[in-house]
């Protein structure tokens, strides 16, 4: 994919109605502090058009970003650690919930999980709460190039493991400091959300 404008086109609250667009969409989920915002950029060849923070928990919004008038990227809001009360925390479930259910143009959904650890609690939720929405998300395992390569395939068997991870399913393992897997990221999303059905 040759990025030749992006832009942040509907910023999604909790009181927000969901834009009704008609061009494919595909989500990115992920734990607060995973990479979600650094991985966008990457995806879309831009330093700062999602917003990277030290502090988890910065995206509380659904973000559409409008890329070269032929696709959506969607960022949700982050789950776990952030510190926003629970009250608020509480809400993004079902937002999260109504736009799997509603949007009619998501065609993929990708799950990012922090390859350094074992995948969570929070992690295994969101991603069987995925499957049992429809979708099977493609795996992201981020921040690949702070571990050793003799210590890859052990973290990626820890993680195909403990998500119980569908055969077949892809699982990408991917650096925004290095770019590895961001071809294969475009790959999937050009053959699964891009392609005419």
């Amino acid at each position: 994919m040759v990025i030749k404008n992006v832009n942040l086109e509907t910023v999604c609250g909790i009181t927000s109605k969901l834009p009704k667009n008609t061009l494919p969409e595909v989500a990115f989920a992920g734990k607060s502090n995973v990479g979600k915002s650094s991985l966008i950029n990457a995806l879309v060849n831009r330093k700062s058009l999602a917003r990277t923070s030290g502090q988890p928990g910065k995206t509380q919004t659904i973000n559409f970003y409008n890329v070269n008038e032929e696709m959506y990227i969607v960022d949700l809001p982050g789950y776990g650690y952030a510190k926003v009360s629970k009250e608020v925390a509480a809400k993004w479930g079902p937002m999260i919930e109504n736009y799997l259910h509603t949007s009619e143009q998501l065609r993929m959904v990708f799950l990012l999980i922090d390859l350094r650890h074992k995948p969570t609690n929070n992690d295994v939720q969101m991603y069987r709460w995925i499957l049992s929405n429809g979708f099977s998300p493609v795996i992201v395992a981020t921040k690949a190039d702070k571990i050793k390569r003799s210590q890859l395939q052990k973290q990626l068997k820890l993680l195909k493991d403990t998500l119980k991870v569908i055969e077949g399913v892809p699982i990408v393992p991917f650096s925004a400091v290095t770019k590895a897997g961001r071809d294969e990221i475009w790959e999937l999303i050009e053959e699964y959300a891009l392609t005419e059905e």
